[in-house]
């Protein structure tokens, strides 16, 4: 299963809007645009916006997903992004939208204007259900249901199959040796265009200053060439990196060839190819092979579920496939290509079983399930006895010495606030804690400790999570106490924080709330807590202030 948050920026998003995406793609020079499909079908952009490219109609950059509307209930099949830059797309209808950079008619309208939202290709493509599309650079391919491939934009190297060099404004049918023929699959490099046909062949055109046509040479292709080393084999599948192939036959074997400066080839070595070799060869069969045109990475998954890497992998050359511990392609450039954009339209697939960490998490507070309940100010938490024993020694203890069937299962809590407690359970099933920094330490107590001499004693059940924490032995929570302190001090709050601190000879934690004071004293020493606090500790608060030096008289 795709997870999303290997690519650094889904990290943006919150985990409710990571929960609801479907598909998604990651594009941009640096990786930094990205589009998703929710389970709505509802398609958001964000990111840097270059040449438009997330097509808002704008050229504004977002950190904060935008819905474009013209994408919503369109159902998008297959998307691809050429780094000139522009994006191209097909939807389950059939129908295809380009936008971005148009400076060689790679959007297919005729025109060299800026895209800046998503507009249907027509021209030769009304009468046709597009399935597939694919970029290079600066141009674009799409193949028809029928088997037909359209082409168009940059055409400098013949990449476009035309017959010539002249640019391409709009969608055209490769013709020649594809005539009459049945194309399952496209792929394109920077500046080159493959084909894979139904019988297994395979076709190439365009670029091949490199040799990633496969034809045995490195000259430029007009118009679409068979790769007749791959005449004995049945290619099911074809990739294209930025100038080299791969190919996989039907017998899950693996071919690649072209540019080779960073081993993307996996031959062992950084030499070209201009013809197809196979590698991986002592490996069991392949099942998918990955490439994308914007990278020098290759990647591959094989029947047994193993994920290979070799080319450039985070800026080292990798000249083998080299085993990973990753579980699909996808996650290998999401993790190691430069930049770090997606090879397909992900496809993100929720799966309906939770983990043990998700089903605890889920059955925290359940009335349905649980065989306790704890009563704090009036509310009730449902909690499960297995659950607290298994996670804490202090009910462990409790429950094993004087726990019996007959015993109430309801258990009355008045030395904790409700927040506080409610807090504490839920860090037994889920091991993190959401509590502001004056119930994780419980400051109203502080307060009534340092001001008891003479006066009224506040009502323990103002005790925070730290002292809960130290009453029953949980030395991570107290660790996490500590970390929700230093987080959410405040001039506000900073002296309250200090002297709770110095009650529990938490050192580290007093030593922190001290510094934060001093950078602070005079917004400190305004607020009503820091006048208020014991007298002695408040004469030694400022006799280690003057030793700073933070006090001058």
């Amino acid at each position: 299963m795709v997870d999303v948050g290997k690519w650094p920026i889904f990290t943006l998003l919150s985990p409710q809007e990571i929960a609801s995406i479907r598909k998604a793609c990651v594009f941009g020079t640096s990786a930094n645009e990205a589009l998703y499909v929710t389970d709505s079908d509802e398609v958001f952009v964000f990111g840097l916006n270059y040449s438009n490219c997330l097509g808002t109609g704008d050229n504004q950059s977002t950190l904060i997903p935008k819905k474009l509307e013209a994408l919503c209930g369109k159902k998008i099949k297959s998307l691809s992004y050429g780094s000139g830059p522009h994006v191209l797309l097909s939807t389950e209808d059939g129908v295809v939208y380009a936008w971005g950079h148009n400076g060689y008619s790679q959007l297919g309208n005729g025109t060299t204007n800026q895209g800046i939202a998503p507009i249907q290709v027509c021209t030769n493509l009304l009468v046709k259900q597009v399935v597939e599309v694919a970029c290079g650079s600066h141009h674009s391919v799409a193949l028809a249901a029928d088997g037909e491939v359209f082409a168009w934009g940059y055409n400098n190297c013949g990449q476009v199959g035309s017959g010539s060099t002249a640019n391409q404004p709009t969608p055209r049918k490769v013709t020649n040796c594809l005539h009459i023929k049945r194309v399952v699959g496209i792929a394109c490099g920077q500046t080159s265009s493959m084909a894979v046909l139904d019988n297994g062949e395979v076709y190439g055109w365009g670029y091949n200053g490199n040799g990633q046509l496969g034809l045995g040479n490195n000259v430029n292709q007009l118009t679409p060439v068979r790769v007749a080393a791959l005449h004995s084999v049945c290619v099911n599948q074809i990739v294209c990196g930025y100038a080299h192939t791969l190919a996989l036959t039907d017998e899950g074997l693996l071919y690649a060839w072209g540019a080779n400066t960073y081993g993307q080839l996996g031959t062992g070595n950084k030499n070209n190819l201009l013809s197809p070799a196979h590698i991986m060869v002592e490996k069991e069969r392949v099942v998918e092979i990955a490439a994308c045109h914007s990278a020098h990475t290759s990647a591959a998954k094989t029947q047994g579920g193993h994920v290979y890497m070799w080319g450039q992998c985070r800026g080292q050359s990798v000249i083998l496939p080299h085993l990973t511990h990753l579980s699909c392609t996808d996650d290998v450039f999401a993790c190691f290509a430069t930049p770090a954009i997606s090879w397909r339209l992900l496809s993100v697939e929720h799966e309906d079983f939770l983990t043990v960490a998700e089903s605890l998490k889920k059955e925290f507070d359940s009335p349905e399930t649980a065989d306790l309940k704890f009563r704090i100010d009036g509310k009730y938490i449902h909690v499960h006895k297995a659950v607290l024993k298994i996670r804490c020694e202090h009910f462990r203890s409790m429950f094993q010495s004087y726990w019996n069937e007959d015993m109430k299962e309801v258990i009355e809590i008045d030395q904790f606030s409700y927040p506080v407690y409610r807090a504490f359970l839920q860090f037994l099933y889920t091991d993190t804690v959401d509590l502001p920094p004056e119930d994780a330490i419980g400051t109203s107590a502080t307060l009534g400790v340092a001001r008891s001499h003479g006066q009224k004693y506040i009502s323990c059940s103002s005790y925070g999570l730290l002292d809960l924490a130290t009453s029953y032995c949980e030395n991570r929570l107290k660790k996490l106490c500590q970390r929700i302190i230093k987080r959410g001090i405040s001039v506000e709050n900073a002296f309250s924080l200090f002297s709770a601190a110095v009650r529990y000879d938490a050192e580290d934690l007093e030593e922190f709330c001290f510094k934060f004071c001093i950078n602070h004293l005079t917004e400190v020493t305004q607020t009503a807590a820091f006048w208020q606090m014991d007298g002695p500790l408040l004469k030694e608060f400022i006799a280690k202030a003057s030793k700073c030096g933070a006090f001058k008289n």
